[in-house]
């Protein structure tokens, strides 16, 4: 019940309580989300009646209209729920946060120390960062934030190229500059012109401490004759942390290690288990976290980001999986089928952008299975491999739907795939919703 789009119609929040209590005390759940159209008021009054947080902006697909519209996504802790609201019920939220007043504006941001800090927990009196003027504001009171956490002492940022980082690399090189040591490791399995966007933006325009590293050779040599998918995630993640730490003992004076961590990292975690970006690192590599984004919610951090001079190229970046590429390029890795993948994807994502599909779909990539059909080229037989083109829309990433792509965009697809990839003869769409299939083939 409360996963339908109208969960909160007709029902009275004692109503809901109940079916909370039940999720909560009987099933042992840890966290309740919901969500609903903007602007349903009767949906929105039982939500903030029943003590639930705002996650997210997100877009709903409405039956009745057959289009997406605008959508709020809520989520509940356990420990945060009243049976009995009583006294200490949730507050108004229109009232514990401001929607762009600039009284409201000091200090809602700097959230260094403080049992807010040491549970994880975002203030109930922070504003919701949705203009310029507000990521300005916050903009300012981290980097001096930052400044009295850090001094004149160095920080290590692992900059993969991704919303998160790259956020946090702009807001640091703003706060303490050339003191910011930006590692960005080339593994091989990043998007076409992914590396490049990096040290252009990041070396070039913004004047970083960037160290590039050209790990391609090392990541593949690993990864040659691996076809298990976990066992490619294995290798791709402790590579990394090794390559991580190569260069982390290159450095002198490092005392702070900087990640991207956000809100729903720590939400999706637990109440205080943070997520971290960077694990793994040996015990003698001891740093003290700095996590300017950890109580922002991806579309703030994009926000931020916007109002940091990146481009929207990086800002608006579409999700990308951690071991990136590899788990693409189906069972064992090879370097063509590798580069099969990569300008595929580089296709379909122009013609979704030319099309006006870019931002609108929440995911869209290909896949090169590892293996061969026949076809026909230049009146000769081939044997090559197929493409699979993949569009899905999803609210929460537990379920997915499948992008209804216009078909003569589909068939401009394929004709420039078959026709610029080497190596490639014939393209397929997956028509796959989640469940039964996975957003990733890997």
């Amino acid at each position: 019940m409360l996963a339908k789009d109208r969960w909160g119609r007709g029902l009275m929040p004692e109503a809901v309580r109940a079916v909370l209590a039940f999720c909560f005390e009987r099933c042992s759940l840890d966290a309740v989300t919901v969500g609903h159209f903007a602007g349903n008021r009767q949906s929105e009054r039982v939500i903030e009646k029943c003590g639930f947080r705002l996650v997210r902006q997100e877009e709903y697909f409405a039956r009745q209209l057959q289009k997406k519209i605008p959508g709020l996504k809520y989520i509940l802790l356990r420990e945060d729920f009243q049976r009995d609201p009583g006294e200490g019920a949730a507050p108004d939220r229109q009232k514990g946060s401001s929607r762009g007043e600039t009284h409201q504006r000091q200090n809602i941001f700097n959230h260094i120390g403080g049992n807010e800090m040491e549970q994880n927990k975002r203030p109930e009196n922070m504003a919701r960062i949705n203009t310029a003027a507000l990521a300005e504001a916050f903009i300012a009171e981290q980097v001096e934030a930052v400044r009295k956490q850090v001094g004149d002492k160095k920080v290590l940022l692992a900059l993969s190229g991704g919303v998160d980082s790259s956020v946090v690399a702009a807001l640091l090189i703003r706060a303490i500059g050339k003191n910011l040591v930006c590692v960005h490791v080339n593994h091989g399995l990043l998007r076409k012109g992914e590396p490049e966007q990096v040290i252009e933006v990041f070396r070039h325009q913004m004047d970083a401490n960037l160290i590039y590293v050209d790990a391609v050779d090392r990541f593949l040599d690993k990864l040659a004759g691996v076809a298990d998918p976990e066992q490619k995630r294995k290798i791709i993640g402790a590579e990394f942390i090794r390559v991580f730490e190569e260069e982390a003992r290159k450095q002198e004076g490092i005392e702070f290690l900087a990640q991207g961590t956000i809100y729903p990292d720590i939400l999706e975690s637990g109440p205080v288990k943070a997520h971290h970006n960077v694990g793994g690192l040996p015990e003698d590599l001891k740093f003290e976290l700095v996590e300017p984004l950890k109580f922002l919610f991806k579309d703030e951090v994009r926000v931020v980001g916007k109002t940091l001079g990146l481009p929207d190229g990086m800002v608006y970046r579409q999700p990308f999986p951690g071991p990136g590429l590899g788990v693409r390029c189906l069972g064992a890795i090879t370097r063509d089928r590798l580069e099969c993948v990569r300008e595929s994807d580089a296709i379909l994502r122009e013609e979704f952008a030319k099309n006006g599909l870019e931002g609108k779909v929440w995911q869209y990539f290909t896949v090169v299975p590892d293996f061969k059909s026949v076809g026909v080229k230049d009146n000769k037989r081939c044997f090559e491999y197929p493409v699979i083109l993949r569009a899905v829309n999803t609210v929460d990433a537990m379920t997915a739907t499948v992008e209804d792509v216009p078909f003569p965009l589909l068939q401009h697809i394929t004709d420039r795939i078959t026709k610029e990839v080497p190596g490639v003869n014939r393209v397929l769409y997956d028509l796959t919703p989640k469940p039964c299939g996975t957003i990733e083939w890997e």
